[in-house]
């Protein structure tokens, strides 16, 4: 189930579009492409979403202004940090409100701040309604979950909730 629809009967079409609409990713290897500026990195999915370039720029930028790289927004990904390259690729995945946000390491190629800062925005999103799944191998990140799911071999290993750590912004 997503958003009270069960996926399974949708087609494949209709699939694709819950992906795009419902679904926001954020890859350790942020997946920015390197012609593009960071404004039109993070309009990407919304182009194939059929947003109007109006909207398309307006939701672009302030998803920016949200991860705090705003003024960034016309340099190409060649000429910002790793931090900052993975703050573009989580205001990609929020660019259209999605109810599920997949994370997968997103905080790997960060220094310790910059995940601290990555963390609280996504404890932001999660206090706004917005599901978070992280995948991580870290355990001081994982701290910051509510509820801890370890998978060993595919098999799940245990299953517990806890009191999330609280990132300072």
């Amino acid at each position: 189930m997503l958003g009270g629809r069960d996926v399974t009967t949708l087609s494949e079409n209709e699939r694709a579009e819950a992906r795009n609409t419902d679904i926001g990713f954020v890859f350790q290897a942020f997946h920015l492409l390197p012609r593009l500026n960071l404004l039109e990195n993070v309009e990407v999915p919304l182009t194939y979403a059929g947003i109007p370039a109006a909207e398309r720029r307006e939701r672009a930028l302030d998803v920016l202004r949200r991860v705090g790289l705003e003024d960034k927004a016309r340099n190409l990904p060649s000429q910002i940090s790793g931090g900052q390259k993975q703050r573009v690729a989580v205001a990609r995945a929020l660019a259209g409100n999605p109810r599920l946000l997949l994370a997968d390491e997103p905080t790997g190629n960060l220094d310790t701040r910059t995940g601290e800062e990555v963390m609280a925005l996504f404890g932001e999103l999660h206090a706004e309604g917005t599901t978070v799944v992280l995948v991580t191998h870290e355990p001081d990140i994982g701290a910051y979950a509510g509820r801890i799911i370890r998978v060993r071999d595919g098999v799940v290993e245990s299953d517990t909730r806890q009191t999330p750590r609280r990132a300072s912004p």
